[in-house]
């Protein structure tokens, strides 16, 4: 396997593809940029959206509704461009993080400390309905890859500095069972954003490792595909048939960024990919 570029561009911290069904376009973002981005592959077409606070990651939502986990809470984008919060929960020295809609259509958003203090984040649920929030995992310290197996049953999470993915069983209700998946070993990087593939596979970005794994049900590291940039940030499948993998990067931190940090890379034909729902459904 390997990765091409498939968009140029300077992102301070690409975060968060998820792939946009109803439109036939991925949507990320560079968090640190306030920026939203989008990309059709099958036109090129492109579009940046400024958001007025960093944004962790913005999700499709119902009739062209964007949702957006930002600094101070989650919100949502009206098709019109106008915006409203469905969580407004501002913390001085916090920003919200990586973020994933649920099979139910609820979105689960993270948060950490900009100092990545230990501890400073948690991760909550929001209702699609009535954007009530629930305390999922709280003192975690820098929340970021979710997806859910096939079943839609338990989810996968990392919480970065712990070097583990993680799973998640809610069908006991609160608070949220917790156990651990795989553990990455050190100098290998740090576990940032997941996807979970068709077969139950978990594809995983590894910041500071320059690869993505892929780990089957059971733990097993089966895959691994190498890239240019050392610092990768997530994943997901998109394009015909969800079969491409693509990928987000990072140029922030590094003294002498490779030409490709900060741009959207693609894997062809790396897999089948698992439908996105959108935020309430």
């Amino acid at each position: 396997m390997r990765a091409e570029q498939a968009v140029a561009e300077r992102a301070a911290l690409g975060e968060g593809p998820t792939w946009d069904p109803a439109a036939g376009r991925l949507i990320w973002v560079d968090i640190l940029g306030s920026r939203v981005h989008t990309y059709a592959p099958g036109s090129g077409r492109r579009t940046v959206m400024a958001t007025e606070q960093h944004v962790g990651a913005a999700k499709p939502g119902r009739d062209g509704a964007l949702i957006v986990n930002l600094r101070d809470g989650v919100g949502r984008y009206a098709p019109d461009g106008s915006f409203r919060w469905l969580h407004h929960d501002p913390v001085p020295g916090r920003r919200g993080n990586d973020a994933a809609v649920a099979p139910d259509g609820s979105l689960w958003a993270g948060t950490m400390r900009y100092d990545e203090a230990p501890g400073g984040g948690h991760l909550v649920r929001i209702d699609p309905g009535t954007g009530a929030a629930t305390v999922l995992l709280d003192a975690v310290s820098v929340s970021n890859g979710i997806g859910w197996r096939p079943d839609g049953r338990r989810a996968y999470y990392a919480d970065s500095p712990t070097r583990r993915v993680d799973v998640l069983d809610i069908s006991g209700g609160l608070p949220v069972a917790r156990t651990p998946f795989v553990e990455i070993e050190p100098g290998a990087g740090f576990p940032d954003g997941l996807t979970v593939d068709a077969d139950g596979c978990v594809w995983v970005a590894l910041w500071d490792g320059g690869q993505i794994r892929r780990y089957t049900p059971t733990g097993h590291l089966d895959r691994t595909v190498r890239l240019p940039v050392p610092r990768p940030t997530a994943c997901a499948f998109g394009g015909p048939g969800l079969r491409d993998l693509y990928i987000t990067t990072a140029r922030t931190g590094l003294a002498r960024p490779h030409p490709q940090a900060g741009s959207l890379l693609v894997v062809p034909d790396a897999g089948q990919g698992l439908p996105a729902p959108a935020f309430g459904g």
